[in-house]
């Protein structure tokens, strides 16, 4: 499996030149007593997060297969503003697997920005029977864009 390259981002900057999949602010429902968010619900928005290139990808539905790998780095916090950020790295004939990164800004401060989670999730193409499907094309999909 491809790994991304490892991370150079100062910790205090979000990453250049890319575009967040999701953000997100956690409220006291998502937290425990303590003002902590519950790694499960930070789980949940790294899958959305990760499902959105994945189905653009497969040009339709897809399903979580695999969490790879997950790593929680720093804690999440009620009010922080979280920025999802995810990329394919690898594309096989039915599924595909996305790098997600996410990054919490502080007290809403764009200058207290720390990364939180990093994961890795493979996702696989389903049909409207829910099996797998064969991607599409590359080709067929730029095609179809540029129409």
């Amino acid at each position: 499996m491809t790994t991304p390259e490892k991370d150079d981002t100062p910790s205090n900057r979000l990453p250049e030149g890319k575009i967040p999949q999701l953000r997100v602010m956690p409220g006291a429902p998502d937290a425990n007593i303590y003002g902590d968010v519950f790694g499960g619900w930070i789980m949940a928005q790294v899958d959305i997060a990760g499902s959105l290139p994945a189905t653009r990808r497969a040009n339709g539905r897809v399903a979580t297969i695999a969490v790879n790998s997950f790593l929680f780095k720093n804690p999440v916090f009620v009010g922080d503003l979280l920025s999802f950020y995810a990329d394919i790295v690898k594309v096989g004939n039915t599924s595909v697997t996305v790098y997600v990164e996410v990054y919490a800004e502080r007290n809403r401060l764009q200058s207290n920005i720390v990364k939180v989670t990093e994961a890795t999730l493979t996702y696989v193409a389903t049909g409207p029977d829910r099996k797998p499907r064969q991607l599409p094309p590359l080709e067929s999909l730029i095609h179809h864009q540029q129409q």
